[in-house]
């Protein structure tokens, strides 16, 4: 069984978020990359199927510029196969990368794409199932558990009642939740032996998906930051104070 693992490079999840001074985008002038925590998470799920002799290869790619071979070699390091990297300077939208992963699709035919829920800049949580609409594969979205059988997936749902228990038919689009697992560290030789690993070079040309962005960004800005809190004596003091302010 192919699985097919979509990754991105965004700003790492430690570093502080920094808007342009002339509020047209976040910074990203000296600031470390590293992979999306969600795509890590999917890598990890793919990896361990493969541990359970349930896959046979996995194919990593990513959307991005040149610099985004590092975030593929992560995850080649974490126990992927190959790798596939679609390079361009834009930051393509929900809707063009869904596109673009669905022209890999149709190439390399995996049996399951297994994929983070969201990526941390965006915080879209689109692609995922804009990807599943394209192939007409069925979807389960927010997965903390995956059990592959044969051709069927069962795989339990994050939802905000609690969890929900989906079968589907392979091949279809999973998307990884926090919980789904815990991401690996990569060791030294299989960082060495990532170096020898192919690494497929791309561009949106090839593919034929029109990447032009459909929505224009008027401005960003940081959150406003949050007055002090007050100190109170006594609870008829929290009292009259919540009344003042139309809590009670």
């Amino acid at each position: 069984m192919k699985v097919l693992v979509p990754v991105k490079r965004v700003i790492d999840y430690n570093v502080k978020v920094r808007v342009k001074p002339d509020q047209t985008g976040v910074d990203l002038a000296n600031v470390k990359m590293s992979m999306n925590p969600f795509c890590e998470i999917a890598v990890e799920e793919a990896v361990r199927l493969k541990e359970k002799g349930v896959a046979t290869e996995i194919v990593v790619v990513s959307i991005g510029p040149q610099q985004a071979q590092e975030t593929i070699r992560t995850a080649l390091a974490m126990g992927g196969d190959r790798g596939i990297l679609i390079v361009t300077d834009a930051d393509p939208e929900p809707l063009a990368v869904a596109k673009l992963l669905a022209a890999v699709a149709a190439e390399e035919q995996p049996n399951l794409i297994l994929m983070g829920k969201q990526a941390i800049d965006g915080d879209n949580n689109a692609v995922g199932q804009m990807l599943s609409a394209l192939l007409g594969w069925p979807q389960a979205t927010y997965a903390s558990a995956v059990e592959v059988s044969g051709s069927t997936a069962k795989v339990t749902r994050e939802v905000d009642g609690g969890l929900q228990v989906l079968d589907v038919d392979l091949p279809a689009v999973i998307t990884a939740d926090l919980r789904l697992n815990e991401p690996r560290y990569a060791s030294l030789p299989n960082i060495m032996k990532a170096k020898k690993k192919e690494i497929a070079s791309k561009t949106v040309a090839d593919y034929g998906v029109d990447v032009a962005p459909r929505l224009k960004v008027v401005k960003v800005a940081e959150p406003a930051k949050r007055s002090a809190g007050v100190k109170l004596e006594t609870a008829a003091d929290l009292v009259s104070k919540l009344k003042t302010a139309g809590v009670l």
